[in-house]
């Protein structure tokens, strides 16, 4: 054929043992064996060294930087970790060896798709990593590759797991990231689903009750009574038989979202935060399978402890009393306040109010916002504001452990508030209440308050280009712990008035280098969105999310590495050095 391109003759082969030609998009190494020639992408697919300087025997091609071996004639690997090789067409004419330029297999959606799901199964990074670079180059969408990634995780493990949590926080900010940073965040999230399911037995799904009778007020009833006994069969046989009745959001929403208060602020807010993200994730990759996402929250949300069983929420001030008797007592604020003929404008100094010193008087501020026509929805955001408050307020006389006791405040409380926009309950609105308490526990780690940027010196006026008032900030999470640098740059640029959707990616591309758990991911997220809400109300929450990398920051980032040497090898770099 005349588009094979020659090598040399076989004779000539043979003496070299080894000859490198170049294709048309990347090196081939041809090899003489049995009497005939067989050819190889000369980069060793796991990290790209030359395969012409390996050693081939018996039809095994060995790379000697990492002793990955292939077979010569299909390319395929006997060691996972590395890969499958692209093999090329060898022709010999008139004792003449030629190979085609391009591989056998040329690059397809199906195989990335395979080896991504073969790439989670086996736990190995470096497969994720270049699958889903794959998978994007051949045209799969962020959706199919969230819905694949999510699919694995939920069949593979019997809960909703941190990976899942991480998934959903990437798809939920996709849109303020470049294309890199895009990829670097899945991949964080792909490798951590594949992690959570490493060694766990595949989850083994019940069935809903035969029958479609039941009304959704017992159904509810009952899953709220499972969560209580702990029976983690008996609550999933009710979500499942409440799905295959035809339940939409509102009802199954309002189905767990109550089983979820009905603990305080359960699992240090995890609970309520999972339940939501599983409905986010639902968003993004279809409601068609709610019958194998939801399920998964069951067992986190029946072995959860709630605020009740923790002496923080008992002792010196019993809160959990107080919480039980504004529970009965709030739905008939409602009820007697009337119709308000103005929409409520105090939300600023709602958020004000919930960060008192004095549990009663936080009462006492919610109570009057809501004869005052407070909605929900106002609660909620005032209450974030406040959460977001506490961290950009947190003292650096405090261990670097202690961040996690705001984070998980504010997360939970942006979690109520983007649940209260698709179920706007009265059981889930005990949400609001348990948040604030945990605002209210939160108050001894603003001792001494941290000062915010604007309060301590004037802000800089420098003529710094955008680009390079970001890799500003970047530089800084590089020195060990300088919040206060990362908050001043922040800060900087949020008065100049610089667009946002490049600080988030910023935000993003340095939360994805570091070897950072699912939380920072969801500190990221409530960020984005919660600012959105506020705008120049919110700048202290632009300056939590700086202070709060800038404390966790730098980490030794093997990770992202693994990240970038798939993407180095797609580009084709060498990660080498040639003799």
């Amino acid at each position: 054929m005349p588009d094979f391109i020659r090598v040399a003759s076989l004779d000539e082969l043979q003496e070299k043992n080894v000859m490198v030609v170049r294709g048309e998009s990347c090196p081939i190494a041809v090899f003489p064996h049995e009497g005939g020639a067989f050819a190889v992408d000369n980069r060793c697919p796991h990290l790209g060294f030359p395969l012409h300087r390996g050693t081939l025997q018996d039809g095994i091609l060995t790379c000697h930087w990492h002793h990955a071996r292939f077979d010569l004639c299909s390319g395929c690997t006997f060691d996972p970790f590395a890969d499958d090789v692209p093999a090329f067409e060898v022709e010999i004419r008139d004792g003449v060896v030629f190979v085609a330029p391009q591989p056998r297999q040329m690059p397809r959606r199906d195989y990335f798709l395979r080896r991504l799901n073969e790439g989670m199964a086996q736990n190995i990074s470096l497969i994720q990593a270049k699958s889903l670079l794959g998978l994007l180059q051949t045209g799969a969408t962020y959706t199919e590759i969230i819905r694949e990634v999510a699919l694995f995780g939920v069949r593979n493990r019997n809960g909703f797991g941190p990976g899942l949590v991480l998934l959903t926080t990437v798809a939920n900010v996709l849109e303020h990231l470049d294309d890199e940073t895009r990829y670097t965040a899945l991949y964080q999230a792909t490798r951590q689903v594949a992690a959570d399911c490493a060694g766990q037995a595949p989850r083994r799904p019940l069935q809903p009750l035969d029958t479609k009778e039941i009304s959704y007020a017992t159904l509810k009833r009952w899953m709220r009574y499972w969560t209580e006994v702990r029976h983690a069969e008996g609550a999933e046989r009710t979500l499942l038989t409440a799905i295959h009745k035809g339940g939409g959001k509102p009802h199954l929403a309002d189905m767990i979202f109550a089983a979820a208060t009905d603990r305080i602020y359960a699992d240090g807010g995890h609970v309520l935060d999972f339940c939501n993200k599983a409905f986010e994730l639902l968003e993004v990759i279809g409601w068609e399978h709610r019958a194998e996402i939801l399920p998964t929250l069951i067992p986190q949300l029946v072995r959860a402890r709630g605020g009740e069983e923790m002496n923080s929420w008992r002792h010196p001030f019993d809160l959990v009393a107080a919480l039980r008797t504004w529970e009965e007592e709030f739905p008939q604020l409602y009820l007697s306040r009337g119709k308000s003929e103005k929409p409520f404008e105090n939300t600023l100094k709602l958020a004000k109010d919930l960060l008192r010193d004095d549990a009663t008087q936080i009462f006492t501020a919610l109570r009057e916002a809501i004869l005052r026509g407070a909605m929900p929805e106002h609660m909620a955001l005032a209450l974030t504001h406040a959460a977001a408050m506490r961290l950009a307020r947190f003292s650096n006389s405090n261990e670097v452990g202690d961040w996690f006791n705001p984070l998980h405040t504010f997360t939970y409380c942006n979690a109520v508030y983007q649940s209260l926009r698709r179920c706007p309950s009265l059981d889930l609105q005990r949400g609001i209440f348990h948040g604030a308490m945990s605002v209210y526990l939160d108050r001894f780690l603003n001792v001494p308050p941290a000062k915010l940027p604007s309060e301590v010196l004037p802000l800089e006026r420098t003529n710094l280009s955008v680009p390079s008032r970001l890799q500003s900030f970047l530089d800084a999470l590089d020195q060990k712990h300088d919040t206060e640098s990362a908050a001043h740059l922040v800060a900087d640029y949020d008065e100049m008035g610089f667009p946002k959707t490049d600080l988030f990616n910023t935000f993003m591309a340095a939360t994805a280098r570091e070897d950072l758990d699912f939380h920072s991911y969801q500190m990221l997220e409530a960020a984005i969105r919660q600012y959105a809400l506020w705008q120049t109300d919110g700048e202290h929450i632009l300056i939590a999310e700086a202070r709060y990398l800038a404390a966790h920051s730098p980490t030794q980032r093997a990770r992202s590495h693994t990240a970038r040497i798939a993407l180095r090898l797609q580009r084709g770099d060498n990660l080498y050095e040639e003799d």
